[in-house]
């Protein structure tokens, strides 16, 4: 049974940075395009970031610059370094896994959330003006 599940959310201001962690098991960790996927209130699910199997790493254009993935394979473990937080990057934060690698598939192709296939429950981040 494949589980991920994420930790580092939280409250902080705008400007602020927080770094989310995810953990996964039940999967072949280094076989898996691991993305960050976000929810915000009213809105769609949006593709944050992914990363490939191959360390290709992809960013939707609103967080280019201040969004760092980083993977850790010995560790089974996925990293968001975020920075320069602005309200509008206030979402439930997820993590996702689907098989890869998928790196010569279009970049919208691989952050679209309904191309994962396990994801975790979330962890809230809320940035306040």
């Amino acid at each position: 049974q494949v589980q991920a599940v994420e930790s580092g959310g939280g409250l902080v201001q705008a400007g602020g940075s927080l770094r989310l962690s995810c953990t996964t098991s039940g999967l072949p960790f280094d076989a898996y395009d691991l993305g960050w996927i976000r929810e915000a209130p009213g809105k769609e699910r949006e593709g944050v970031a992914v990363e490939d199997v191959d360390g290709t790493i992809t960013y939707t254009d609103s967080v280019k610059g201040r969004f760092t993935s980083s993977r850790d394979n010995a560790k089974n473990a996925l990293f968001l370094q975020m920075n320069s937080l602005k309200p509008e990057d206030t979402a439930m934060y997820y993590c996702a896994a689907t098989p890869g690698p998928r790196a010569y598939l279009r970049p919208e192709y691989r952050l679209d959330p309904a191309n994962y296939d396990a994801w975790g429950q979330g962890t809230q981040v809320t940035v306040s003006a």
